[in-house]
């Protein structure tokens, strides 16, 4: 193959447990596309966050799109918003969770993927509203 493309409006939602109060746009994994990694856009609702959790191998990135929130990694808190990146080193236990009044959207990069892509795909289908698709969009 000598590249591939994915255009915002092909793009599907998933929630990975029924509950959960994030759910993620999945741009490029190694079930769908044969990456190496796991790349989606994350999307939290008001009030929602991440689970504390770790990876055994992979190193985590998150890149915030729109919205504020804050961000634990061990112990340590940070206020992240719009441009700020955050990277969690293997071992690592961290939350992310939505302060701000809307939706928080962070481009989240999973290396390797460590079976991310499997947990999210074998979750809950979400359609992706008109705010999602717009961001997902650039717009």
């Amino acid at each position: 193959m000598a590249g591939l493309v994915k255009r915002a409006a092909e793009l599907r939602g998933f929630r990975i447990a029924p509950g959960d109060s994030n759910y993620f746009a999945c741009l490029l994994d190694p079930i769908a596309d044969g990456a190496g990694f796991t790349l989606v856009v994350e999307i939290f609702a008001p009030g929602g966050a991440t689970p504390p959790n770790t990876h055994r191998t992979a190193q985590e990135a998150f890149f915030i799109l729109r919205g504020t929130g804050r961000a634990r990694a061990g112990e340590t808190w940070q206020e992240i918003g719009p441009g700020d990146t955050l990277l969690l080193p293997p071992g690592v236990e961290h939350v992310v969770e939505n302060t701000g009044p809307g939706k928080l959207y962070c481009l989240t990069l999973m290396v390797p993927d460590e079976d991310f892509a499997a947990l999210i795909r074998n979750g809950t289908p979400v359609e992706l509203d008109a705010e999602d698709r717009a961001v997902l969009a650039g717009r």
